[in-house]
C-alpha cells in the first residue's frame, strides 16, 4: 500500500469515527475540569482508545489523569498529545475538549499505518496545562524518554503548522501588615493592599521598558477583610513571559524588584514564591512543520505563517519541544474577531466549525504519521533537532 492510498485510509477511519469523536468532544466540553482534575475526561478518553485497541496505562508520571495509550511495537515511536483540561469560569475557552480528542482520532487512524510500516503510536494524556505544566512535570518523570516524535493540534482563529511560545513563570506573592480600624486608629496600622497595589503601580511602569514580546500580568487574590479594616495581608499571582530564558531570567529579577521596593515603602513584609513549573520556549521542528503543512492544506485550508501581531501565549509542548522533536500548529475554527480564553471560543468549541477543526486536525496528525514513517524521514527529522 502506498502512502496516498494510506492518507484515503486515514482519512476515511476519522471519518468513520465522527459521530463518536463528536459526542466524545461535547461531552467534555459540557463537563468541564479543572488541571489534575480531570477524572471524566480521562476515562472517557481511555475507554474511547482501550476499545479500539490501544494498551492503557493510567496515571503515568504520577498525575492520577495523565495517560499512556499504545498501539504497535519498536520505533519510531510518535506521540500524539491530548489535553482536555479547562479554564475556571470559561470552561472550554481553550479549546481543549478538541485537542484531546483529535490526538484520540489521529491515533485510531493510525492503526492503519502501524499495521502496514510498523513503529509505535502513542497517545499521551497530558493534564493541567492552563498554569499548571503538567507536560513539564511529565517531561521530568521521563515520559517523553522513548518517543521520538510528539505532535499536538491546538484550536486559533488561524490555521498556522508553527507557533511561537513565550517561557513563562509564575511568581506568588503576599504582603503581611498589621490591622487597624481604619478610621480610628489608621496610624497603627500597616496596609498590605497598598503595598500590593504600589507593587502594580511599579510593574505598570516597567512595562513601558521591555521588550514588545515580553509580557507581565496578574492578578490580585486577597485584598483584605472589610472597609473600615486596615488590610493585614495581600496576596497576588503573576505571570511573567519571554521568547527566551535569558531575558525571562533578568525580567523576573526587575518583577521582584518591584515588590521589594513596595514593602520597603510601605512597611508591609513579602513574602514570595517563584512556582517551579517554568513554561519553556517552544522549538519548532521545521521538517515536521513541512509535513503537517502539506497535509492540512491537502484538506482545503489555507495554512498562514505565524504572526506575533495576532497574539503570544505560552504552552507547556515548549518544554517538550526542548527534548522530542515537536510541533504545536493550530487550526482555525472561529472567526478571527473571536478571542480565545473567552466564553464566545467555548461556544466555538462546541460548534460545527469546531466539531469539522476536530476533525481535520486529527486528519492531518494522522496523515503526518504516515510521512514520518516512510524511509529517511525520522533520520532528516533527528537531525534538524539535534543541530539546534
Amino acid at each position: 500500500m502506498d502512502i496516498k492510498e494510506l492518507k484515503l485510509r486515514v482519512k476515511d477511519s476519522v471519518e468513520f469515527q465522527r459521530q463518536q469523536l463528536v459526542q466524545l468532544s461535547l461531552n467534555i466540553h459540557d463537563n468541564p475540569e479543572l488541571g489534575f482534575k480531570e477524572e471524566r475526561a480521562s476515562v472517557w478518553l481511555t475507554d474511547y482508545l482501550e476499545d479500539k485497541g490501544f494498551h492503557i496505562e493510567r496515571g503515568i508520571a504520577g498525575l492520577r489523569t495523565a495517560f499512556r495509550a499504545t498501539y504497535g511495537q519498536g520505533s519510531p515511536r510518535v506521540a500524539l498529545l491530548a489535553e482536555y483540561d479547562a479554564l475556571p469560569k470559561i470552561g472550554h475557552g481553550c479549546g481543549h475538549n478538541i485537542i484531546g480528542v483529535s490526538a484520540v482520532g489521529a491515533g485510531v487512524a493510525s492503526k492503519h499505518i502501524i499495521d502496514q510500516l510498523g513503529g509505535n503510536v502513542v497517545v499521551l494524556g497530558t493534564p493541567g496545562e492552563e498554569g499548571f505544566g503538567g507536560k513539564i512535570d511529565m517531561v521530568k518523570a521521563g515520559a517523553f524518554r522513548e518517543v521520538d516524535v510528539a505532535m499536538i493540534v491546538h484550536p486559533d482563529t488561524r490555521n498556522m503548522s508553527t507557533e511561537e511560545a513565550l517561557a513563562a513563570s509564575t511568581l506568588e506573592v503576599e504582603f503581611f501588615g498589621r490591622p487597624a480600624h481604619a478610621a480610628g486608629q489608621p496610624h497603627k496600622g500597616i496596609n498590605a493592599l497598598d503595598a500590593m497595589i504600589l507593587a502594580f503601580t511599579s510593574i505598570n511602569s516597567l512595562r513601558q521598558h521591555i521588550r514588545g514580546d515580553a509580557r507581565i500580568h496578574g492578578i490580585i487574590t486577597d485584598g483584605g477583610e472589610a472597609p473600615n479594616i486596615v488590610p493585614a495581608h495581600s496576596a497576588a499571582v503573576f505571570l511573567v513571559r519571554a521568547l527566551d530564558d535569558d531575558y525571562l531570567s533578568e525580567l523576573k529579577d526587575r518583577v521582584l524588584n518591584c515588590f521589594t521596593g513596595a514593602s520597603v515603602a510601605t512597611g508591609a513584609r513579602l513574602e514570595y514564591r517563584w512556582r517551579d513549573s517554568t513554561y519553556a520556549p517552544m522549538k519548532n521542528n521545521m521538517t515536521l512543520a513541512g509535513l503537517f503543512r502539506q497535509n492540512l492544506e491537502s484538506l482545503g485550508r489555507k495554512v498562514e505563517a505565524f504572526d506575533p501581531r495576532f497574539g503570544l501565549g505560552s504552552t507547556d509542548m515548549g518544554n517538550v519541544s526542548q527534548v522530542v522533536p515537536s510541533i504545536h500548529p493550530t487550526i482555525a475554527i472561529a472567526p478571527g474577531d473571536v478571542l480565545i480564553h473567552t466564553p464566545e471560543f467555548a461556544a466555538a468549541a462546541a460548534s460545527e466549525a469546531g466539531h469539522n477543526g476536530l476533525l481535520d486536525a486529527a486528519k492531518a496528525m494522522a496523515m503526518t504519521v504516515a510521512d514520518i514513517l516512510q524511509p529517511g524521514t525520522i533520520d532528516k527529522i533527528r537531525q534538524e533537532f539535534q543541530r539546534g
